[in-house]
């Protein structure tokens, strides 16, 4: 293994979140590097949802969908309402372009 500059070695670690089975709240803020607030918002405006009412805990289809919007808001300026219609419009292509890839 090479060794970096500054000691450490080239090698990287890591765990893939998105197939973890749900997160509570304060691990999604984490892992969207987020405050609360930006995720009830998210919840408020359908962007993502909950997958139980009584201690809100998230799936990995929420945080790929939360990432999304966190984007555009931060690099385009849509605001969290902009970002539910453009992930379902996003969704319905990814539909749309399956339905023609079966059926060639």
């Amino acid at each position: 293994m090479p060794e970096l500059r500054n000691g450490l070695s080239g090698e990287l670690s890591g765990q893939i979140l998105e197939e973890q089975d749900e997160f509570s709240l304060t691990e999604f803020c984490s892992v969207c590097a987020v405050e609360e607030r930006q995720i009830v918002e998210l919840v408020e405006e359908g962007v993502i949802s909950t997958t139980s009412v009584t201690q809100w805990r998230f799936s990995g289809d929420a945080l790929r969908r939360a990432r999304i919007s966190l984007r555009l808001q931060r690099d385009l300026g849509v605001n969290p309402a902009g970002t539910a219609v453009v992930l379902d419009l996003l969704e319905h292509i990814e539909a749309l372009e399956r339905r023609l890839c079966g059926s060639t």
